[in-house]
């Protein structure tokens, strides 16, 4: 449960963005800081390099939202929703070391029973990881449709955005 001034819902961006596709969560979370307004109870966080430092921020939060590239064996591109129940799956199949982190993040969080009951990871199936500072194509053309399905999460969870471009 957040306190009074802590954010009552969380988007955290993952990823590594010198990997190429594996740099979606950040990319998108770039996008949505730019392009997107949202009500102050909404904290979009960059948790590419953070680890374990977002512990209490997850643990403080109602409902946390991740946003990675994320690997379930699909054609590239392809949208992926995964719940609570769901991300065991998510963290078992990690692209890049940051992904072990936010396993044990979220594994601590359970064992002491401050995980969220609303969490959910938002993504797209990979096409390439790999050395680069850009996006496949297949995911660059994807990005307003991930942007879209992120606003109508957070919606659902009460807060409406708006684009601001």
């Amino acid at each position: 449960m957040s306190d009074a001034s802590g954010p009552k819902t969380v988007v955290v961006g993952l990823g590594n963005p010198l990997m190429g596709d594996d740099g979606l969560g950040i990319a998108a979370l770039e996008i949505l800081r730019d392009r997107w307004e949202f009500e102050p109870e909404v904290e979009l966080l960059d948790g590419g390099t953070w680890g374990m430092n977002l512990l209490h921020l997850i643990e403080s939060a109602e409902r946390v939202l991740l946003v990675d590239a994320i690997n379930v064996g699909a054609a590239p591109g392809t949208a992926v929703a995964l719940e609570r129940d769901e991300l065991p799956r998510l963290l078992s199949m990690k692209l890049s070391p940051h992904q072990i982190d936010m396993r044990e993040v979220l594994a601590v969080a359970e064992l002491r029973g401050t995980l969220p009951d609303d969490i959910v990871a938002i993504g797209l199936q990979p096409e390439r990881i790999e050395m680069s500072t850009e996006l496949s194509p297949t995911l660059s053309r994807n990005m307003d449709a991930l942007l879209l399905s992120v606003a109508e999460r957070l919606a659902a969870w009460g807060h409406a955005g708006r684009r601001t471009d």
